[in-house]
């Protein structure tokens, strides 16, 4: 990333853009005209500073082993490999999925995850701006850990999102300006526990993760986001896990979201890749699988980097750079494996409703 102080709210800096180096094979997708109707007549300027922003999505990250041990060795080095991709967007927004802390008691669940406040160093030094810990594992060690998750973060200057002390602090966006746009970031989870949905979901008293089982909410947060944003994004925690296909929860929640005045959407839980593609005048990724994770099956190592330029309300276009997760962490894919990956990518969109 160009060398911007990050704020937990709000970052503002002007920061240099950088040609892409991808080939062909990743062309940007041309861009649509925006159509007036579907523009809030809260935003005044549609297009915002009329510049554009390059923004870049990746998914699920946590550092169990075998990442465990590259994280205690050199947290700098974790995400090297991919480093390029990451650093070349503008703001790079990943799922974090795990607590931050070295204290505290597993939740009663099948899967617990913590990880020390080095994971913050190393998502940084990778060209990470910010990461949404709005999932079902984000209070995988209950209150102890969100409040060390929330002080580490606070200590490291990393911006965190979906979660805090109270709902309005879980539901607040992360902000930044570049070149004179106003972007936004929200995030939410629409996985939760059944027996842990009431303890972790942020409330206007206590502390949590932003939920997507409560639509209202969330869609009353897209609402506020967008009068004060050119561009509002919408990190979700969504789906179901190894599904190759969105669910209608999802799809009616994607619309809903769209509607409220989101202009990117993105996602994932699934552990898998799922379709990218255009909603009206939005974007919206269903699923961007697996990032920095423990992974077996062909289909949980398939992972990328989702770069989307807009400019304001307007996605001037998307592309997918491909990796494979070895030995846990991303490796960018080149010539023919690159190739396929990205065949097989566009493929996802069939069974999304999407458009191209």
């Amino acid at each position: 990333m160009p060398g911007a102080a990050l704020v937990v709210v709000v970052l503002a800096a002007v920061l240099g853009g950088r040609q892409s180096s991808s080939g062909n094979e990743a062309t940007l997708h041309p861009p649509r005209q925006l159509d007036a109707r579907h523009v809030s007549q809260n935003v005044p300027r549609p297009l915002g500073s009329g510049k554009p922003v390059t923004l870049a999505f990746a998914g699920d990250v946590h550092f169990e082993s075998p990442i465990r041990e590259e994280l205690a060795a050199d947290p700098r080095s974790v995400l090297r490999s991919i480093r390029p991709v990451l650093g070349e967007a503008d703001l790079t927004i990943v799922n974090l999925e795990t607590a931050i802390t070295t204290r505290g008691a597993p939740m009663p669940k099948a899967y617990t995850f913590r990880t020390p406040p080095s994971a913050f160093e190393a998502l940084a030094a990778g060209g990470v701006d910010a990461a949404s810990m709005a999932n079902n594992h984000g209070m995988d060690f209950g209150l102890t850990g969100l409040r060390d998750s929330l002080a580490a973060a606070r200590k490291a200057r990393f911006p965190v999102i979906g979660i805090g002390l109270d709902a309005r602090a879980a539901y607040s966006p992360y902000r930044a300006t570049i070149r004179g746009q106003r972007i936004a970031v929200l995030a939410a989870t629409q996985v939760l526990d059944d027996h842990l949905i009431s303890s972790w979901s942020a409330d206007p008293n206590g502390p949590g993760l932003a939920s997507a089982k409560n639509v209202p909410r969330l869609l009353q947060a897209v609402r506020e986001t967008r009068k004060t944003s050119d561009t509002v994004v919408v990190f979700l925690h969504w789906g179901l896990e190894l599904a190759s296909c969105p669910t209608s929860d999802q799809t009616t929640l994607a619309r809903s979201l769209v509607g409220a005045g989101a202009d990117i959407v993105v996602g994932a839980h699934a552990h898998r890749l799922l379709g990218t593609g255009r909603m009206n005048r939005a974007l919206v990724s269903y699923g961007l699988g697996n990032f920095v994770w423990y992974s077996a099956r062909p289909e949980t190592v398939a992972t990328g980097v989702l770069v989307v330029t807009a400019t304001g309300r307007r996605i001037d276009g998307y592309r997918f750079e491909p990796a494979r997760i070895v030995s846990g962490t991303p490796r960018p894919l080149s010539g023919s494996e690159r190739r396929s990956a990205l065949a097989s990518w566009h493929g996802l969109r069939r069974c999304t409703g999407l458009q191209k």
